[in-house]
């Protein structure tokens, strides 16, 4: 019988190129080296006034747990490893573990597992102690029906296999009892928050957020998370000197992070004429990155598309161009690009892979693209 991973693999093959990656142990300690120098800023009572300042009341919510599957997502440029963006909740971990396994690295592949729900054991004790752990509730907005559905399928097979319940929920499924959150009648201890809605804002999921805001659930990655690293107005601060130099962050760490992180700035209607004289130069992104805003590259964009983004609250960030990578897919050697994704812990990276596709942004949809598992030379 085929495993829930063999099952997706078979119905599903654009998620998962057949194509391995090899990069250099010089660019993987830098990726580890950028990381290292924004989560020092990160934990900086200054650069944590600032990001939450700008962020929704819940996210200034005092919490002690990390928040689990942050995504590093790089470009391997020339001058050297590029952070695109930073991600909360970011999806695919499990799926590549489960890659490495089927490329040969089995053992690596068991090792990692073990390692991801420890990680969600230590989410729980620095918020609940020596409490025990028993139910874990997989969420996210009609979760059968998303992209990487299989995947939650695969964390509740995961959990189960040590010893934690587990649902896929829905958070229209939840009830209340005023302290905890429920689902068919059994309390929930902890959420993995798969959700795009990173403040619980809309109205479906505002059982979760009263219970949470009570102290009544467990939530990883929470809204406080996503505030101080994956809102995209970050990157402005992180790579701007002067605003580094104002909140005392050390030379070699801001020498770090302005060779690391691509230039970012505010997109407003008053320099509309030079931003779009300079488009070429610009990918343009929506802060949150979700509810159908799109990203777009600047020689790509169209005048009435440029006019939304004028408007729309928009950052820009200097184009680094991905990788580029030559794959076999049915017999013929093909191009493509690559995005690198760190998943990281607590400042530890986890696991590495690669997302491979064609055209302008990751996609999922191109022939022999999809992850692939990324090695160090």
């Amino acid at each position: 019988m085929k495993t829930i991973f063999e099952q997706m693999r078979a119905q599903q093959p654009q998620f998962f190129s057949s194509a391995d990656i090899t990069i250099a142990a010089g660019p993987m300690q830098a990726m580890a080296d950028i990381i290292t120098a924004i989560e020092s800023v990160i934990a900086m009572p200054a650069y944590q006034a600032h990001a939450l300042a700008q962020a929704p009341e819940i996210a200034r919510l005092p919490v002690k747990s990390r928040g689990v599957f942050m995504g590093y997502d790089f470009h391997l440029t020339e001058s050297g490893p590029k952070l695109i963006e930073i991600n909360t909740n970011a999806g695919g971990g499990l799926l590549n573990v489960y890659l490495l396994a089927s490329h040969g690295h089995a053992e690596e592949g068991a090792r990692i597992r073990e390692e991801f729900v420890a990680m969600f054991r230590k989410e729980w004790r620095l918020e609940r102690g020596d409490a025990p752990l028993q139910r874990i509730a997989i969420v996210d907005e009609n979760p059968a029906e998303q992209f990487l559905a299989p995947e939650f399928a695969l964390f509740k097979e995961l959990f189960e296999q040590h010893g934690i319940a587990a649902v896929v929920a829905d958070p229209g499924e939840f009830e209340s009892d005023g302290e905890q959150l429920l689902h068919a009648g059994q309390p929930i201890d902890l959420i993995y928050n798969r959700l795009t809605d990173f403040a619980l804002d809309a109205t479906v999921n505002r059982k979760i957020r009263a219970i949470f805001e009570s102290g009544g659930v467990v939530i990883t990655p929470h809204p406080r998370a996503h505030a101080l690293y994956a809102d995209k107005r970050n990157l402005m601060q992180l790579s701007d000197d002067t605003a580094l130099q104002v909140l005392g962050v050390d030379e070699a760490t801001r020498q770090t992070l302005l060779a690391g992180i691509p230039k970012t700035v505010a997109v407003t209607p008053e320099q509309g004429e030079q931003f779009w004289a300079e488009r070429k130069r610009w990918f343009f992104k929506p802060p949150a990155g979700f509810g159908g805003r799109a990203a777009y590259r600047g020689d790509k964009l169209t005048k009435r598309v440029f006019e939304e983004i004028l408007h729309g609250g928009y950052i820009a960030q200097e184009i680094a161009l991905p990788s580029e990578y030559v794959v076999p897919v049915d017999g013929v050697e093909t191009t493509m690009k690559a995005d690198i994704r760190c998943y990281v812990y607590a400042g530890r990276i986890q696991l590495v892979a690669a997302r491979l596709y064609q055209g302008q942004t990751t996609n999922f949809r191109t022939l022999g693209g999809g992850f692939a598992p990324v090695f160090v030379a």
